[in-house]
């Protein structure tokens, strides 16, 4: 299972960014990917949650990111997209694509996206 992380860049204060992240090797199936997300993580900061998709689904937010950020998913190319809206400036960190992938027996397995750095400007 390979994780590729697209988007990011820069934007100023009140801009937008979207994120893709598309999986390969797995699909959303009861044997796949059973959740999919970005976590952040800003300098001197652990690294924190942003947004999940369930495979059924369910989404949830980290309380910071409500009504600016939306999850979503391409079942067809197996890609997780962040659309981020209403950027502020505690917005910036480096941004992780996450997986937990079933695998046999039971078993779920972690898997992490390269980083890609979203800067807000102000």
């Amino acid at each position: 299972v390979q994780l590729q992380a697209s988007g990011g860049g820069r934007a100023q204060t009140g801009g937008s960014l979207r994120l893709s992240c598309a999986a390969s090797g797995t699909t959303f199936s009861p044997q796949g990917i059973q959740v999919m997300g970005w976590y952040r993580q800003a300098p001197g900061k652990q690294r924190e949650l942003v947004a999940l998709i369930r495979r059924g689904g369910n989404t949830n937010y980290a309380d910071p990111v409500k009504g600016r950020f939306t999850i979503s998913r391409d079942n067809s190319q197996n890609t997780v997209h962040l659309q981020m809206n209403t950027l502020k400036p505690e917005d910036m960190a480096v941004y992780y694509c996450h997986a937990i992938v079933g695998v046999e027996g039971g078993v779920v397995e972690d898997y992490w996206g390269q980083g890609t750095q979203v800067t807000v400007s102000s």
